[in-house]
């Protein structure tokens, strides 16, 4: 999509240049504080969730014992804690924020890189002595229960939350119908999705996608995305940096 390049929009101009945050709610505030943080007032951050969590509320976990329990998201974590007291303590995470989230639930954690490969392969290299269950939204990519599986350690999986879609809010679509430079930081190929669903015709806007991975980048069909060096929020934080600094263009 054709505009103004974000040079031309941060040396000619003094506005600050849209943030649109597409994550749950209070993710995407605790994004827009860390941009701030970095980049003070530079930046404008635009907040429209695209997925609302709602939890689920099995009555009881699938029959174990097990030997740990699996995290891909934070919100594994919270939808657990109902029956957290059946679950083993033992919790492996896809990154070190659902870490923190599964420690403060009081597991005992190990974390991987940010990604289900990065998870993957730490468990095989340290697996429990006994199955797994992985506690995961409805929608999900990697495969993580399956591979684990066929790899010779049986592993179950609950579906325990749902990311439900949400319109672009007023704000964001408005800001999209208009020429300028709006960069968008994209953490998981479902946001990706739900933004090109959501997009307005016609779309004037910019767009500067920042993607949290080259499966997340996939698929964006626009052009190209600038990708993360590491599936976790400080290396978005850093994309977005180098994206200000070296003004790709259009």
């Amino acid at each position: 999509m054709a505009g103004n390049t974000l040079g031309m929009a941060t040396q000619s101009s003094p506005d600050p240049v849209p943030v649109l945050l597409t994550r749950p709610d209070d993710q995407s505030r605790a994004f827009a504080t860390a941009l701030h943080d970095r980049f003070g007032d530079s930046l404008r951050p635009v907040l429209s969730p695209l997925m609302r969590p709602d939890y689920l509320s099995p009555d009881l976990p699938p029959p174990g014992p097990f030997a740990a329990v699996i995290f891909t998201s934070l919100h594994g974590v919270r939808a657990s804690l109902p029956w957290r007291a059946r679950l083993p303590r033992l919790a492996w995470c896809v990154g070190a924020r659902t870490a923190r989230e599964a420690q403060a639930a009081g597991f005992q954690t190990r974390a991987a890189d940010g990604d289900a490969e990065s998870l993957i392969a730490a468990i095989l290299a340290d697996p429990p002595s006994g199955p797994l269950l992985h506690l995961r939204g409805e929608d999900q990519r990697g495969d993580v229960a399956q591979r684990l599986t066929r790899a010779g350690h049986p592993t179950q999986s609950a579906i325990v939350y749902r990311q439900s879609p949400q319109p672009l809010s007023p704000q964001a679509a408005e800001l999209l119908r208009r020429p300028g430079v709006v960069i968008v930081p994209l953490f998981s190929p479902r946001s990706a999705d739900l933004l090109l669903a959501a997009l307005p015709s016609p779309t004037l806007a910019d767009l500067r996608i920042v993607a949290i991975s080259a499966a997340t980048a996939q698929v964006w069909p626009q052009g190209a995305a600038t990708v993360a060096r590491r599936p976790d929020a400080d290396a978005m934080l850093e994309a977005v940096g180098n994206l200000i600094a070296t003004a790709p263009p259009p």
